[in-house]
């Protein structure tokens, strides 16, 4: 498309704004404030296998907004295996690493955490789409053993 046909004046200012907006967005620099993975919250610790029946949970819902870094341990008691899923929230959400023990793991998705016994696992990830994801033990999805993250 030609502005040939536009007055050279009137052309000036838009090509100004439009150049002005086109830097900004190629820097970046406005578009983020810092590191998102530094500093994670720290949010509730999720424990599998608690009460009389050894099938609940402490926590049933975690509050998460997107672009903030969050860490989470999960524990299982030991009492009931738990092969611990979360598939639509892993597809959402940008997994910086997991600790478990001395070892950090450095993946670009998880499918699952199997406890077999009792055992501990930390996520360090950050949301990156609103919505709300269920994660569960898989097959124990009737007996209860489920829970959600609520993501704004």
């Amino acid at each position: 498309m030609s502005l040939a046909h536009i007055p050279s004046a009137a052309r000036r200012p838009a090509f100004k704004t439009l150049l002005a907006v086109a830097l900004g967005l190629a820097s970046g620099a406005a578009l983020a404030a810092g590191d998102l993975a530094t500093q994670p919250e720290r949010l509730e610790r999720l424990v599998i296998g608690t009460g009389e029946s050894m099938l609940g949970v402490s926590v049933r819902e975690h509050q998460l907004e997107t672009g903030q870094s969050y860490r989470l341990a999960i524990e299982a008691t030991g009492m009931q295996e738990c092969a611990w899923v979360a598939p639509g929230f892993f597809k959402n959400a940008w997994l910086r690493k997991i600790e478990v023990g001395n070892v950090e793991i450095k993946a670009p998705t998880l499918t699952e955490l199997e406890f077999e016994r009792e055992g501990e696992a930390e996520l360090f990830f950050v949301p990156i789409r609103p919505g709300t994801y269920e994660w569960a033990c898989a097959g124990l999805e009737e007996r209860g053993v489920t829970g959600t993250f609520v993501v704004r």
